[in-house]
């Protein structure tokens, strides 16, 4: 099936909260990542397949529409897949996908159906990757944050970023926290509302045990939950077991 390709709007400075309000008539119903290579030989994912191209499904005037970003060589999205989270807080929304440069490792990336919104800064050194954790208003403020893993191997530093103006920016970060090994193929945790609201369900850094994470937009507070158990121990901690 033919693809119809939008306009690209590259949100930079002042221009990105015009480029969000733009794109307010369309609405992403979709999304998923084509054309894999293996141009970046890391593998953190078990594999040596990432992908060079992400597709995004939108509806606009009653018809259905798809937005195809092809990345320059010297970029792979690597991630399991793209993720349909509201980040502006409008209701509706957006994509969040790990995009790579493979020189410069990975950062968190935002798209909306006109391209890219915006992005976190790379971590700065090739093979070096984050794990998306939520986007949620975390501390109550209504205001959008998007949380991840700074390198789950190696740094195991969880970095809480605030969607406000059409940009993101840093808020906060604590050590000691992990979603991911070396090989799996998925991420683990995630987010979770209980009685306690909003909460990021983690693993410790030896993977020793699970907690669930607050943020209040200052400081975290951490509840153990138990031990690791595998995969199961994280769904019944998401599941408020």
């Amino acid at each position: 099936m033919p693809l119809r390709a939008a306009v690209f709007c590259l949100a930079l400075g002042p221009l990105a909260a015009l480029c969000a309000a733009g794109v307010g008539a369309q609405t992403i119903t979709d999304a998923r990542f084509a054309d894999p290579t293996d141009r970046y030989a890391h593998g953190v994912l078990g594999d040596a397949i990432e992908w060079g191209t992400l597709e995004i499904d939108y509806t606009e005037g009653g018809s259905t529409q798809t937005l195809r970003v092809t990345l320059p060589e010297n970029h792979v999205f690597e991630d399991t897949s793209p993720r349909l989270w509201d980040v502006t807080g409008d209701g509706a929304p957006e994509v969040v996908v790990v995009e790579t440069d493979v020189y410069q490792g990975g950062a968190l990336a935002v798209y909306g159906a006109q391209g890219k919104i915006d992005e976190t800064p790379h971590i700065g050194q090739r093979n070096r990757w984050l794990a998306p954790v939520a986007a949620a208003d975390l501390d109550g403020d209504g205001v959008v944050e998007i949380a991840y893993i700074d390198r789950p191997h190696l740094a195991k530093t969880l970095r809480v970023w605030e969607f406000k103006n059409g940009r993101l920016r840093h808020d906060a970060s604590v050590g000691g926290l992990t979603n991911h090994r070396i090989g799996e193929a998925d991420i683990a945790g995630g987010l979770r509302t209980c009685a306690e609201g909003p909460e990021m369900i983690l693993a410790t850094a030896n993977w020793a045990r699970l907690v669930a994470v607050r943020f209040d937009g200052t400081e975290f507070a951490a509840t153990d939950f138990g031990p690791h158990e595998g995969r199961d121990s994280f769904a019944r901690a998401l599941a408020c077991q």
